[in-house]
């Protein structure tokens, strides 16, 4: 797959990038990423990398694709929608989500977060509520909605407006060593994926949250909070005139794998498991090798 604006490759830049993972990704940011599951990183992105990625998202916005799912109710106050997979195309927000996805320092921090020699682009996912959203996301984990298996992922959750520390990402810090916990749905909690019974359910945590290890920051654009994709975690609505504008992007690393699922995985990749096989690497055009060795580098 060729990427066009793609700048990844010239040494210069894969330089200029791993010196800002070494700052960014420290050894104790990293030991707090792999204990706890969940860690911020301040300052991830530049001024220009921003506002970069916000005028992609605004393109976004203003032409979703035919993936994109409105997550509020109708009649609820405000607008929350999510977007996926839109990094290839050749849609107005796509060159852009590009950019932001191969030509910053993510790539050098996931490899240094999931301590993974390899670092492939899994997705994108854009998520904007919009003033006075009221609508939570619920407590869950990411990685039972998808199709995959393995450790070695991270997901950067990059918001381009401040965002108050009661409309942050919150996480159940140490979440990501398991179980895996029953993927439901947010709107009626149906459990369209796994069967009844065959996973953990969610425990109660809204109910003990003063005993539990719950993290969350208040962030300003530039700051990007990384997360293992098992690690329990929920947001609140907005308020009054805020605006909450998020792009978040999947890496995946060495020991991951394909595990195609007899439903339709958030997001779905149509057509994979005819060329992909069960237990098989990520090794796709779909999912660019960024970080590692030449073998299906876009």
């Amino acid at each position: 797959m060729r990427l066009p604006d793609a700048r990844f490759n010239e040494p210069a830049a894969r330089e200029r990038f791993a010196r800002r993972a070494e700052t960014l990704a420290a050894p104790q940011v990293v030991a707090a990423f792999q204990r706890d599951g969940a860690v911020c990183l301040r300052g991830m992105l530049t001024p220009s990398e921003v506002a970069r990625l916000a005028r992609g998202i605004d393109a976004n916005l203003a032409a979703p694709s035919p993936r994109a799912i409105v997550a509020s109710r109708p009649g609820d106050p405000g607008h929350f929608i999510e977007d996926f997979c839109n990094w290839a195309g050749e849609a107005a927000c796509s060159a852009d989500y590009r950019a932001t996805a191969i030509d910053t320092a993510l790539p050098e921090v996931a490899a240094r977060l999931m301590r993974s020699a390899t670092v492939r682009l899994y997705h994108d996912h854009m998520l904007t509520k919009e003033p006075g959203t009221t609508t939570p996301t619920p407590w869950h984990q990411d990685q039972p909605y998808y199709n995959i298996d393995g450790m070695h992922n991270v997901s950067f959750w990059i918001p381009v407006d401040a965002v108050r520390r009661e409309s942050t990402l919150e996480f159940l810090a140490g979440s990501h060593r398991g179980p895996w916990l029953m993927p439901r749905t947010f709107m009626n909690h149906q459990a369209r994926w796994f069967p009844e019974g065959s996973l953990a359910e969610l425990p109660e945590i809204e109910a003990r949250r003063a005993e539990l290890p719950i993290l969350g920051w208040a962030l300003e654009p530039g700051d990007v909070v990384a997360f293992h994709m098992l690690t329990l975690h929920a947001a609140g609505g907005v308020e009054g005139s805020c605006r909450r504008r998020v792009f978040s992007l999947r890496y995946l690393g060495d020991d991951v794998t394909h595990a195609p699922r007899r439903w339709k995985t958030s997001p779905d990749f149509p057509g994979l498991a005819d060329e992909l096989p069960a237990g098989a690497p990520m090794r796709h055009a779909l999912f660019p090798l960024l970080v590692g060795g030449d073998e299906g580098r876009p």
